[in-house]
């Protein structure tokens, strides 16, 4: 492999197992890599240190192994079935059939992010050398589950940061020959949900709000429940399974209300042309349709946006955004009700979330309490020695 050389005194995180190596900690490399290639890691002493992925950038090498474990023919394979290990050992059957299989650092595999639904694989690729390696990840993924699986496909486009050189087109990698759907309904904690990885956001579902959802089922009973920036209606389904008395569900994507429509009909099924449940699907701009909410109107208000932040370039804005709309959710919210509101930017730690959510309550003057704070499942998992892939942080709040 290509040696990468540290500066002196630069190996420190590497000996703390930190798996980034940034581009200001080289002092020279020795040949030419192309981004993508394994290469090792040195220090200015001549130590082998780690290997992984070179790619240009502020990270100049993900890494793999902190041994050579990374140049071993079965090197995906073993750490694919070291990951399917985990996720059986948290005892997500029988109750689900779909959850993340790999979550980039947390499963030792930098930049490379698996969904499982049912038999379906969906991958992103967050760097170069995952991406020239996705044929390599569809071998283990076949190896790792047999005939169980039904088809491996590939979704980067939307998610890597690179372009040039590359020809970014999202497809199968794999399918069986019986397989033809690019849509299927999957069960999480007992519900169904329609998931489509070719048209859906991220892989096609939001698997990170499990144990989310089923806290806001056992919350909502008898609630009037308002669901902003609902994608496909994962909370609201939960809600209604809890008994809420009413559920309004808001995003700004047609597409996604459809699809919300579709999996309360799964869920819960008309009879005569009558639904058993009491849902509102609403195409409107999440933030405005809040703001134009009498007050007291509901009794659990659900406020998940996508990311403000996607960069630190972005934080001072996106934190101002955070505590508009989070006043706006405290203000409006009947008292003795409910606010599960969340943050899946990385850029914005818990600390800095919970005191814009504490800078928005004051804003509104009303008695606020912390009852929970909320965080990713364990399939999403985190890699003690990388804080930095604890992204989803939120708060249940409880407004006199």
């Amino acid at each position: 492999m290509i040696k990468v050389i540290l500066r002196k005194g630069r190996e420190d995180s590497l000996l703390r197992f930190h798996p980034w190596v940034f581009s200001g900690a080289v002092a020279e490399i020795q040949g030419n890599p192309a981004e993508g290639d394994l290469v090792a890691v040195h220090s200015s002493e001549g130590a082998f240190l780690a290997c992984g992925h070179y790619q240009i950038g502020s990270i100049a090498v993900r890494v793999l192994s902190f041994n050579e474990d990374a140049t071993h023919p079965d090197f995906f394979r073993m750490s694919i079935a070291s990951a399917l290990k985990v996720r059986e050992s948290v005892g997500l059957y029988p109750q689900s059939n779909c959850y993340r299989l790999v979550h980039g650092e947390g499963d030792n595999l930098p930049g490379l992010i698996i969904d499982y639904y049912d038999g379906v694989c969906v991958m992103q690729a967050h760097s170069v050398g995952m991406f020239r390696a996705k044929a390599q990840i569809c071998q283990a993924l076949r190896d790792v589950y047999g005939a169980s699986l039904k088809a491996v496909y590939d979704k980067s486009s939307g998610t890597a940061p690179f372009k040039a050189g590359l020809e970014l087109i999202d497809g199968y990698l794999w399918k069986a020959p019986d397989f033809n759907d690019d849509e299927q309904v999957v069960i999480e904690n007992g519900h169904k949900f329609i998931v489509n990885w070719t048209s859906g956001q991220k892989t096609g579902f939001f698997l990170d709000q499990r144990e989310n959802r089923a806290l806001v089922g056992r919350c909502a009973k008898g609630h009037r429940v308002l669901n902003l920036f609902c994608y496909t209606g994962g909370f609201s389904i939960y809600a209604l399974a809890g008994g809420a008395e009413s559920v309004e569900s808001v995003d700004c994507s047609q597409k996604a209300m459809d699809l919300v429509d579709r999996n309360v009909e799964l869920n819960f099924p008309s009879v005569d042309g009558v639904s058993p449940v009491k849902h509102t699907s609403v195409c409107a701009d999440a933030i405005d349709y809040l703001k134009a909410q009498p007050k007291d109107k509901y009794d659990l208000i659900i406020v998940d946006p996508p990311a403000f932040a996607k960069h630190r370039g972005a934080l001072r804005n996106a934190l101002r955004a955070y505590q508009r709309l989070n006043a706006a959710a405290i203000s409006r919210v009947a008292p003795g009700g409910l606010v599960f509101t969340y943050s899946c930017s990385q850029v914005v730690d818990k600390e800095t979330f919970a005191l814009t959510v504490f800078s928005a309550a004051a804003q509104t003057g009303r008695k606020v309490r912390i009852l929970d704070r909320l965080n990713q499942p364990a399939d999403h998992a985190i890699n003690i020695y990388h804080p930095e892939g604890e992204y989803l942080k939120g708060l249940l709040l409880y407004v006199e």
